[in-house]
């Protein structure tokens, strides 16, 4: 069974959880509020478009790579953000200048990290020396021209390409002291950098932190990198643990959280809106290629992450797979969730993925998962997951607890708890698990 707390709520005698007070949200379709957010998940929507004509990519090359030997084909889909271009600098105190050669994975992660202060009843702009940490997962984005040249931006493409400023235009635009951090474990990072943020709260390094991630390609390189794989979405939707898929689709997003201790929470009034249990790294070691996927490794990852949780697994409502939608690594990952939280016929907890609305975010992938199974706790329903009315054959789905989320339905607390799970893994090989306990709103199905 879970852990428990020993106190009537009154902040005496109880398990100090590390729990998330608030959140924020960036997703494909124009989507950059949680209400949005949640509307396109539980009306099924897919929330993916073509790709954007304003980015000077070579798009007509990109779309004839099929005909050239050895390269699959690219379609004109992708989970893209309509706002990744759009900053207001002297907002956050920076100059038009030095905002233009910022990569907009910084500009898009500082505008999410305000607002889901403020979703967390606090103002951002009064935080200048707070010993707060933020922690920020983040890949390779090719924005702008090479530093090595001379250019207009020169001077400022040292800060305006650097992974760890992500983080850091975070931590100085709001003047926090706390460690800052940009984490990079590819597809894994902004589940990692959860993962971190909360060790480095538990260890006094810091009294709070945001953890999260962000994407947004300043190239189609993934695009090249999977083409030339055979392992893109063929017909432009991902279709995670469907038998009907062809490989993935790339997308772009942004999510962070509001993390602290519950007690810290309780005395601030701030929301509990989980409670984080248990959170484990891993990786796949060698063996396959380091790009493959190890169901040994996951499904160990999982134990561990329970095991540490102190749950019966059978609480788990609820699992927010990584579900890439590729035929190599989809079965990889159901044979682990089978064998971890699949074996209870009785128990039958709902499978999705969040890739099947807006495509596959990397580093901010693992971190719309865990905002979507927040908001699905905070409205009492699981949303669907796309493209699942033909499931995959990997498995014997007559024969496991598991069921895909094919409709909204109810989610039923367990002595006022909903408990869910979230994987992430990285091409890179770190796998990432983390699973939650929300304790249900007493104003649950109004505004989250």
């Amino acid at each position: 069974m879970a852990r428990t707390r020993s106190g009537d709520g009154d902040g005496t005698d109880y398990t100090d959880h590390i729990v998330i007070a608030g959140m924020a949200v960036e997703a494909p379709g124009g989507v950059d509020n949680l209400d949005d957010f949640w509307s396109a998940l539980a009306e099924s929507r897919e929330l993916i478009g073509p790709f954007p004509r304003d980015r000077e990519w070579p798009l007509r090359e990109l779309f004839a790579l099929e005909r050239t030997e050895g390269w699959g084909p690219v379609p004109d889909s992708g989970g893209f953000l309509s706002g990744a271009t759009e900053f207001d600098p002297q907002f956050f105190g920076i100059t038009p200048r030095e905002a233009i050669a910022m990569d907009p994975q910084q500009r898009v992660a500082m505008r999410v990290a305000w607002r889901a202060l403020e979703h967390a009843g606090m103002n951002p702009g009064a935080l200048d020396g707070a010993e707060a940490g933020c922690f920020m997962g983040v890949s390779f984005s090719e924005y702008g021209p090479r530093a090595g040249a001379v250019t207009e931006h020169s001077g400022y493409r040292a800060v305006g390409t650097a992974l760890g400023a992500v983080a850091g235009r975070i931590s100085h635009g709001l003047g926090l002291v706390g460690p800052s951090v940009a984490v990079d474990t590819a597809c894994a990072s902004s589940l990692t950098a959860l993962h971190q943020a909360a060790a480095a709260i538990r260890s006094g390094e810091c009294d709070w932190a945001l953890a999260g991630g962000v994407c947004v390609m300043g190239s189609p390189a993934a695009f090249y990198e999977f083409a030339k794989n055979h392992a893109l979405a063929a017909d432009g939707h991902l279709r995670a643990y469907s038998a009907r898929t062809t490989g993935t689709l790339w997308g772009e997003g942004a999510g962070v959280v509001v993390l602290e201790r519950e007690s810290r929470a309780r005395a601030h009034g701030h929301r509990i809106y989980a409670r984080l249990l248990a959170s484990r790294i891993n990786h796949n070691g060698k063996g396959a290629p380091i790009a493959v996927p190890d169901a040994w490794a996951q499904e160990t990852l999982v134990r561990k992450t329970i095991d540490a949780a102190e749950l019966d697994p059978a609480l788990v409502g609820l699992i927010e797979g990584h579900g890439t939608g590729t035929p190599v690594g989809d079965p990889l990952e159901l044979n682990a969730l089978c064998a971890t939280y699949g074996p209870d016929l009785e128990h039958r907890p709902r499978l999705g993925s969040v890739k099947t609305n807006v495509g596959h975010a990397q580093a901010a992938a693992g971190m719309l998962g865990l905002i979507k199974v927040l908001l699905c706790g905070a409205n009492g329903q699981i949303a669907p997951s796309l493209h699942a009315d033909d499931p995959s054959p990997a498995v014997d789905w007559e024969s496991t607890g598991l069921r895909l989320a094919t409709e909204l339905e109810p989610w039923e607390p367990y002595d006022g708890i909903r408990y869910a799970a979230v994987s992430s893994f990285g091409v890179a090989g770190t796998n990432a698990h983390a699973i939650l306990a929300m304790p249900v709103l007493e104003d649950e199905n109004t505004d989250a």
